[in-house]
């Protein structure tokens, strides 16, 4: 009969490399908890633009026949647009997270993961990922509350492969999101107030993400020339997936190129970083 023993169960590296991020991902979320108020509110005020800009394009379409579309979209189809691109951004966007990057930097905070077995862009990861967790939850109360006065305009997926392709496009959107921030916020190694970049990353993105309009209502050649870039992968091509938009040939080029973008920003995240790190380390961080 074999003995049996008291010993603990050996832990490999890996794993116990997971449950340190496990546990800054467990301490993200309670850290979070504590500004769920300013979340609720925060949700419930930004759908005032979303309102305002539902009635612009009630009033646009009101002066034309029943059933007319604009850029190939219906006013019901628009409305739908603008609902889906408003439950994407609450699950992706980035909150503070850029500028929480570029103060651990002006402040020297980084210099524990110089020392520590954690990678800071998996640490901040995590971090952005509670984050998500906690104002999605929240921002679902009042989302939810106008989504339902709103639900006649509400369309399940065109296909149902798309309850498989939109969530996986709007995770690899997640994912891009967060690498463009950080990458911009990563600036701070060589700049001292990086809030000009960030704006300009933001405005960018809100123009041509399709937060602002849907891209396929532009001209084709800028539309085109607008999907070889990594925004319109954000919002405008998860939201095209669900409503079956996009389709075909179109369709799996989309997610290769998305896929590309997200593998071209970690690259490019990773890079800034280590060639931070030389600035930072040479001046005395």
């Amino acid at each position: 009969m074999t003995p049996v023993t008291n010993d603990p169960i050996p832990v490999t590296p890996s794993a116990d490399l997971w449950n340190k991020y496990a546990h800054v991902l467990s301490m993200g979320i309670q850290n979070t908890l504590v500004y769920r108020t300013n979340f609720l509110f925060r949700a419930a005020f930004g759908l005032v633009p979303l309102a305002a800009t539902l009635f612009l394009w009630e009033a646009i379409y009101a002066d034309k026949p029943a059933g007319t579309a604009i850029g190939a979209y219906t006013l019901a189809q628009m409305v739908s647009y603008y609902l889906l691109v408003t439950v994407v951004d609450a699950i992706t966007a980035v909150a503070e997270d850029d500028w929480q990057i570029a103060a651990d930097i002006k402040d020297g905070a980084v210099s524990q993961f110089l020392l520590k077995p954690l990678d800071f862009l998996a640490y901040r990861l995590c971090l952005y990922l509670s984050g998500r967790v906690i104002y999605t939850s929240v921002a679902l109360i009042p989302v939810a509350f106008f989504l339902f006065f709103q639900r006649e305009y509400l369309v399940g997926p065109a296909e149902p492969l798309g309850w498989v392709l939109a969530p996986l496009s709007v995770l690899m959107a997640g994912l891009l999101q967060f690498l463009i921030a950080y990458t911009v916020a990563l600036l701070s190694f060589w700049v001292l107030d990086v809030s000009t970049f960030i704006f300009i990353q933001f405005a960018f993105e809100f123009l041509a993400s399709g937060h602002l309009f849907p891209l396929d209502i532009l001209p084709d050649g800028l539309h085109r020339l607008l999907l070889w870039s990594p925004y319109p992968y954000l919002l405008y091509f998860p939201v095209g997936v669900y409503l079956g938009r996009i389709q075909g040939a179109e369709l799996w080029r989309g997610f290769a190129l998305q896929l590309a973008w997200v593998g071209v920003a970690f690259l490019i995240a990773r890079f800034v970083w280590s060639r931070g790190l030389r600035k930072y380390t040479a001046v005395g961080g």
